[in-house]
C-alpha cells in the first residue's frame, strides 16, 4: 500500500483560540496522544469496530490501529485516510477559519467529519466512537468536581461538561490551559455525557456508497477576555448569542462552510505553489489555522472588533505589538481590517494617563487580561496571577522600568502596521482618531531611530544591542509610513518633509551599514544580520533603497545557510521562521527566494521537536529553542503581498 503523508512537527486537530487548541505530536493520528499546544495532555480518542473487531483511528492504544493510507494538512483541514477490516475511514478535522467571515472565524467550534466505505466489495457492520476528555475544561493533572448535561436541539444531540465551581477569567499566564467554561459536543448521531468527558457514537452498514456524518466540538468560555474593565465575549458570540445556537447554525451551514474552506484551500495553495512550489505550500498550510488559533477576536463594549494575540510559550502577554507586527502579512492579504483590530487596543492603552512615554507600548496585558502593559512593569507578576489593573493608574504612577522597553521597535511597528492596513484596504478611522499619538511616535523615531542606542528589539531573547542596523531600518520604514499616513490625512506639505527625511536617512543608512559583501549587524561594522524590516520597501513601494541593494543583500545570505535555515544573525545558530521568509521575500531573484525558504520547509518535514510550528529553532539541529504555536507564523505569508510575486 502506498502511503502519502504531509509531515509536520505536530498536526492541528482543534485550532480555534489559545485555549481551544489541541494538536497531535506525531506523523499520523495513531502515532501519539493529542495534547494542548503547551504539551498538557488533553485526551481525545477514536475507535472503530468493524464486524466485531475493534481498531484505533485516533490516539495511541494497546488495541490494533487502522493503517494510514494518506494524511494531508491544508490551511483549514487535517485529513486522514485509514483502512482496516475491509473498510476505509476518512477523518477530517477542520474549522471554518474564513477571513471574510469573522463570525465563523471567531466562534470556537471545530468539526470532525467522517466518511466510511467498503474496500473489498462486501458490506460491513461498523460502529464509530469518539471521546473528548473533560481535561479540556480544566488546568492541571488533577480532575476537579465536574458537572454537565445533555439535551436535544432540533435534529442535534448536545452534551456539555465543565467544572462544578466556575471561576471565570480566574487566571492569567503562560503554559496554562482553560480552567472555566464548558466543553460541548453536538451531532445528529448519539452524543452522551460521561463522568469524565463526552462521547460520540454512530452505527452504519458500510458498503460501496460512502456513509458520512460529522460531530462538532465547541467551547463556551462564558467570558473570553477582560478588556479594560469589561468582560468580553468572542466576536461570533456577541449580542447574547449562545454556543448552542452557534452549534445549531454551524450544523445547518456545514456543507456551505466546507465548500468555502475547500475553495479557500485551493486559492491559498495555488498561489503558494506559484510563488514557491511545494516547499512554500507546506509552509503556508502549517501556518494558517496555527496563526488564527493564537488570537482571540472579541467584541469590545463599543461593538468594535478587537483581535488579541497571546504570546504562547513566551510570557503570555496579550496584544503584544512586536508579536502582532510579524503576524500581519496573512491578515493584510486576506482580511486587512483585522490589522486595525490588532492595533485598536494598543492605541487605546497608549492614550490613557498611566502611559506617559513618548513611544509606543509593548503590550496591553497578559492573556486573558487586557488591562494594561505588563512587560517591564515594576510589580512582579507570578504565572497564574491576575494582572493589576494598570489601565486605572494615574499619570506619574511610575509603573514601568524604562530599561526593558522597546521604544524604536514598537513605534516603528505601529506606524508600519497602520499604514499597511490602510494600503491594503482597511478603514482609516484609527489613523484619523489617533493622529497626534502617531506624530509623537514618528518624532521619537526621527530623534532616536537613525542610530539607536542600546535597546531591546523584538528579538529580545538575543539581549540588548546598541547601534542595531536592522532596528534602524525599521525606524526608516516607520517614518516613510508616517509620511504616507500624513498624505492620507491631506497634509501634503508635512508628508513631503517626512518622506524626504526617510529617504535621506535611508541613503545615510546604506552608506554606514555597508560591509564588503552586504550589511553589518551594528553600525561599528561588526557581524551581519537579516534585514527583514526592509521588506516593506517592496511591499508598500516606498522607494527607499535601490533594487540592486536587495539583490546583493539576499545573495549574501546564501553561503550562511545551515541545514535547517539561515541564522538570525552572526551571534548564534538559531533563527526565526518569520524573519527568514521576510528576508527571502526581499530577493529580486526567484531562485534566491526558493533557496532561502527551502530549509524552513525541510525543518517542518523533519524537525525532531514534535511541537506546533515553532518560530525559534536551531538551524543546525532542527530542534526548537522556544516559542510554540505563536501568532507570528502569519508572517510566512509575506511573499503573497508582493505584486510581482503574486502575479507570477
Amino acid at each position: 500500500m502506498n502511503t502519502t503523508l504531509d509531515r509536520l512537527p505536530a498536526l492541528p486537530l482543534i485550532a480555534n483560540d489559545p485555549y481551544f487548541s489541541i494538536w497531535l505530536p506525531g506523523d499520523t493520528l495513531t502515532s501519539a496522544q493529542p495534547v494542548h499546544w503547551s504539551g498538557a495532555p488533553k485526551h481525545l480518542d477514536g475507535h472503530i469496530t468493524i464486524d466485531g473487531k475493534e481498531y484505533v483511528f485516533l490516539g495511541q492504544s494497546s488495541r490494533p490501529s487502522m493503517q494510514t493510507k494518506a494524511l494531508h494538512v491544508t490551511p483549514t483541514r487535517t485529513v486522514s485516510v485509514m483502512e482496516a477490516g475491509g473498510v476505509e475511514l476518512t477523518v477530517t478535522f477542520w474549522s471554518p477559519a474564513l477571513p471574510d467571515d469573522p463570525d465563523a472565524l471567531s466562534t470556537p467550534i471545530t468539526f470532525m467529519d467522517h466518511s466510511l466505505v467498503s474496500t473489498d466489495g462486501r458490506e460491513h457492520k461498523v460502529t464509530l466512537r469518539f471521546f473528548a476528555s473533560a481535561a479540556l475544561c480544566y488546568d492541571g493533572a488533577a480532575q476537579p468536581p465536574l458537572q454537565g448535561g445533555s439535551f436535544s436541539c432540533g435534529p442535534l444531540r448536545m452534551a456539555f461538561i465543565g467544572r462544578s465551581q466556575q471561576r471565570v477569567l480566574g487566571h492569567s499566564g503562560d503554559h496554562i490551559t482553560m480552567d472555566w467554561g464548558y466543553l460541548y459536543m453536538a451531532s445528529e448521531d448519539s452524543v452522551e455525557l460521561e463522568p469524565d468527558g463526552l462521547r460520540f457514537s454512530a452505527e452504519a452498514i458500510v458498503g460501496s456508497s460512502p456513509a458520512k456524518g460529522f460531530l462538532m466540538l465547541g467551547y463556551d468560555d462564558v467570558a473570553s477576555v477582560q478588556y479594560f474593565g469589561s468582560c468580553c465575549k468572542a466576536w461570533g458570540l456577541r449580542d447574547g448569542k449562545t454556543l448552542p445556537q452557534a452549534l445549531s447554525e454551524f450544523a445547518r451551514r456545514h456543507n456551505d462552510f466546507y465548500a468555502a474552506c475547500a475553495a479557500l484551500d485551493e486559492k491559498v495553495l495555488s498561489e503558494a505553489r506559484a510563488v514557491g512550489g511545494e516547499d512554500y505550500a507546506i509552509i503556508a498550510s502549517a501556518a494558517w489555522r496555527h496563526t488564527f488559533a493564537a488570537h482571540k477576536l472579541i467584541a469590545t463594549p463599543e461593538g468594535e472588533m478587537c483581535f488579541l494575540s497571546k504570546e504562547n510559550d513566551s510570557n503570555g502577554c496579550i496584544g503584544t505589538v512586536d508579536v502582532s507586527y510579524p503576524s500581519v502579512p496573512l491578515f493584510l492579504k486576506f482580511c486587512p481590517e483585522l490589522v486595525n483590530a490588532l492595533c485598536r487596543p494598543v492605541l487605546r492603552f497608549a492614550s490613557l494617563p498611566v502611559w506617559q512615554q513618548d513611544f509606543a507600548p509593548h503590550d496591553v496585558g497578559r492573556y486573558p487580561y487586557a488591562t494594561g502593559q505588563v512587560y517591564a512593569a515594576r510589580s512582579p507578576l507570578p504565572n497564574g496571577a491576575v494582572p493589576l489593573p494598570f489601565y486605572l493608574y494615574p499619570a506619574g504612577a511610575d509603573v514601568y522600568d524604562i530599561r526593558y522597553q522597546m521604544p524604536v521597535e514598537e513605534c516603528g511597528n505601529m506606524l508600519i502596521m497602520l499604514e499597511a492596513a490602510a494600503s491594503f484596504g482597511a478603514k482609516e478611522d484609527l489613523i484619523r482618531c489617533y493622529a497626534p499619538l502617531l506624530e509623537k511616535w514618528a518624532r521619537y523615531l526621527d530623534t532616536h531611530g537613525e542610530d539607536p542606542g542600546e535597546q531591546l528589539c523584538t528579538d529580545d531573547f538575543a539581549g540588548h544591542l546598541a547601534r542595531n542596523v536592522n532596528l534602524s531600518a525599521k525606524a526608516i520604514v516607520g517614518i516613510a509610513c508616517y509620511a504616507r499616513i500624513l498624505r492620507r490625512l491631506g497634509k501634503r506639505d508635512e508628508a513631503d518633509r517626512w518622506e524626504k527625511r526617510a529617504k535621506t536617512m535611508a541613503a545615510d543608512w546604506l552608506d554606514r551599514a555597508k560591509t564588503p559583501d552586504a550589511t553589518a549587524l551594528t553600525f561599528d561594522g561588526t557581524g551581519w544580520s537579516m534585514k527583514y524590516n526592509l521588506v516593506w520597501d517592496a511591499v508598500l513601494g516606498l522607494d527607499l533603497l535601490p533594487r540592486d541593494f536587495y539583490d546583493r543583500e539576499t545573495r549574501s545570505y546564501l553561503p550562511r545557510i545551515n541545514e535547517f535555515g539561515l541564522p538570525l544573525d552572526s551571534r548564534a545558530d538559531y533563527t526565526k521562521s518569520d524573519w527568514q521568509v521576510w528576508s527571502a521575500s526581499m530577493a529580486p531573484d526567484r531562485a534566491v527566494f526558493r533557496q532561502l525558504i527551502a530549509p524552513l520547509a525541510h525543518y517542518l518535514r523533519s524537525s525532531p521537536s514534535r511541537v506546533p510550528f515553532s518560530d525559534w529553532y536551531d538551524t543546525k539541529t532542527g530542534r526548537y529553542v522556544a516559542f510554540i504555536a505563536r501568532s507570528v507564523q502569519g508572517g510566512v505569508y509575506m511573499p503573497l503581498l508582493l505584486p510581482e510575486r503574486s502575479a507570477e
